[in-house]
């Protein structure tokens, strides 16, 4: 029989660090030819160009796909099976597929998408691989009371939901079969201690949690999980498993702004924390024209939380034109929003 080729499901919510996880995946690939989908919540590819523009050697741009305007989760005849089988039917497939979801996606109905015949004798789920953004979670962003909800949770296992974002966090951790708790260079002791309590008591029995900064976890740690998730769907509990259950993330938009070459970054930056703060806005990130440099600008946030970053010169011809992608709660005022970006 033909070796079913591997797959890897990288999951986490919006910011997590799931692509700074799969840039360190291809440093340490150790000559494993991997292939990347990329999936994003809107019609901007931010994460696939920050792969496709990675210089790390063995990543070709040809071995990463996007995926944009939708996530997989609900796209998954449409979008996802073609590109698989796509790969699937490259003279020299991959060793291994690693596919990042949208930060919005469930993970559960893309596992289940690999018992559909055309791919079932072909690949299979190596394992569910949940990123976990620390100090988010020590926030609160997916529960009011981090500690008061893990108590709750470990008391009444029929706790009643109520927020969209709690219910994804929960989703994907409970299909997960390796959590990366990311950022932990971010939380004190305390901090940390309350996270991973949080995260405990949302994982399915022998499920690891590994601790990383910037997603430096190895491949070897990463890839080679046997989990088989698409025989073993019972065993990953999920709000949406009622099949009238409906996820078409209508709690959530997605938007961008286009803008002329900043004359500095932090005045930029200055304009968007309180911009964030008074709209809800979870997730920002864009590639920017900075006046008298020839670097693009990396700029990301997850909340009021911004870094940014020089990745690369500019290209001969490349439009210079400044974009970023704003997600948040449905109901956005996108036009505030844009004035308080551009000043």
């Amino acid at each position: 029989m033909t070796r079913k080729i591997p797959a890897t499901v990288v999951t986490g919510f919006l910011g997590a660090g799931k692509t700074s996880l799969i840039q360190h995946l291809l440093r340490t690939a150790n000559g494993r030819r991997l292939a990347l989908i990329v999936n994003e919540f809107g019609d901007i590819g931010v994460d696939g160009e920050l792969l496709k523009s990675c210089g790390i050697e063995g990543c070709s741009e040809e071995d990463v796909v996007e995926l944009a305007n939708g996530c997989i989760c609900c796209t998954v005849a449409d979008d996802f099976l073609p590109t698989i089988e796509a790969l699937l039917n490259r003279p020299t497939p991959p060793d291994h597929i690693v596919i990042e979801t949208s930060g919005l996606a469930l993970p559960k109905p893309l596992v289940k998408a690999f018992n559909w015949p055309e791919v079932r004798t072909r690949v299979t789920v190596d394992g569910v691989i949940a990123v976990v953004d620390g100090p988010a979670v020590a926030d609160g962003r997916f529960a009011g009371d981090p500690d008061a909800v893990a108590a709750q949770r470990a008391a009444d296992a029929a706790l009643d939901h109520e927020s969209p974002l709690e219910e994804l966090f929960e989703d994907q951790l409970g299909c997960a079969d390796l959590v990366v708790l990311n950022k932990v260079d971010q939380l004190d002791a305390a901090a940390r201690a309350s996270v991973e309590a949080v995260i405990g008591a949302g994982l399915r029995p022998g499920v690891k949690v590994v601790p990383a900064s910037y997603g430096a976890i190895n491949a070897a740690v990463l890839l080679g999980l046997g989990a088989a998730a698409e025989d073993d769907l019972a065993a990953r509990p999920s709000h949406h498993d009622d099949a009238d259950a409906d996820h078409d993330h209508d709690e959530f938009e997605s938007f961008h702004v286009d803008l002329p070459a900043v004359a500095s970054p932090e005045a930029l930056i200055e304009r968007l924390r309180p911009a964030i703060e008074r709209h809800d806005i979870l997730r920002v990130k864009g590639f920017l024209p900075v006046v008298g440099k020839e670097m693009r600008l990396v700029l990301q946030g997850v909340g009021s939380r911004l870094q940014h970053y020089y990745d690369r010169p500019w290209r001969d011809g490349e439009d210079r034109t400044g974009r970023l992608v704003v997600i948040g709660l449905q109901g956005l005022d996108r036009a505030a929003i844009a004035a308080a970006i551009a000043g």
